[in-house]
């Protein structure tokens, strides 16, 4: 008798910790912008190698007092544009922003699982994508482009008709250069991919930007948003921009349609948050701060 009081009673203190913890048991919360003020941290996914946008910063280091899973990263331990607008979704919600850095294409790809909350990763909205993902406003616009070594002899983009250029994985830069057709408005597009062109898909489109410049020789090109081949010029790869830009983007937080728990009344704060940051500058000085220009207004307004 006396083992079976003590073995209840250690289940009880088991469960209490559990409880304290907040393992062990189904979340109460009815929707996720409630779950994630009840565990005082939003989980966001981008990318770790997208500079300006985001990627590591090598410098930080994780705060002993962080909130966040151990198995994702921090806001020290980050660093970009879509860092630091993620972080104000999170200092407006009134909890702590995390990163997940999954693939890319595993994001665009919808049925997350309940991994993370909510995409800040510079994502075009494009009517493919709207299938299976639910999008806030944008809070930025980006021209896409083609970079070539700063050497390359090419003075068009015509030029590169049945060559191969380089794309991020399921990014709108790799489905142009496959199909042209990105799900965009016809006034977005400004300009269709080299006739018989190939595309080579990498992970991201900085490894592409990357491995043309460590002397890779299966593509003479990028494709990319306009801000990321500024980057790279500025960080003294041997690149530059071919021609104008091939179409526009309009990025946005991106939410999935499959979540377990409802994603409207979080959908409806991030656009209330990303409008405030529009109205009162913070998105101006970021951009600003990250890209040397103000990309954050609508080019098409």
């Amino acid at each position: 008798m006396k083992k079976t009081i003590m073995l209840v009673s250690l289940m009880a203190v088991a469960a209490l910790v559990l409880a304290a913890c907040g393992g062990g048991g189904a979340s109460t919360a009815d929707n996720l912008l409630d779950e994630i003020k009840n565990r005082e941290y939003i989980l966001v996914s981008t990318d770790p190698n997208y500079e300006p946008q985001s990627f590591l910063n090598t410098a930080g280091s994780r705060p002993s007092d962080t909130v966040c899973p151990s198995d994702v990263l921090t806001t020290t331990e980050m660093q970009g544009f879509d860092v630091d607008v993620a972080t104000a979704i999170g200092d407006a919600l009134g909890v702590e922003t995390c990163f997940a850095t999954p693939n890319w294409d595993i994001i665009t790809a919808g049925n997350w699982a309940n991994k993370w909350d909510v995409s800040v990763g510079s994502m075009t909205i494009t009517t493919d994508r709207l299938k299976v993902l639910d999008f806030s406003v944008p809070y930025y616009y980006t021209p896409a482009v083609v970079a070539v070594r700063e050497d390359a002899p090419y003075t068009s983009i015509d030029e590169l008709a049945g060559m191969a250029l380089c794309a991020g994985a399921a990014t709108t830069y790799d489905v142009w250069l496959i199909q042209g057709d990105m799900g965009l408005p016809e006034t977005s597009i400004y300009s269709q991919p080299p006739a018989d062109v190939t595309a080579v898909p990498l992970d991201t489109d900085q490894e592409c930007a990357q491995a043309l410049a460590a002397g890779r020789q299966d593509f003479v090109g990028y494709v990319t948003s306009q801000t990321v081949v500024n980057a790279n010029i500025a960080a003294g790869l041997p690149v530059k921009q071919l021609g104008s830009p091939v179409f526009s983007e309009n990025l946005a937080a991106s939410f999935d349609k499959n979540s377990t728990l409802p994603t409207d009344s979080l959908r409806a704060e991030v656009d209330r948050i990303i409008t405030g940051l529009h109205d009162d500058g913070t998105l101006t000085s970021l951009s600003t701060k990250w890209f040397g220009e103000d990309i954050t207004m609508d080019p098409t307004q």
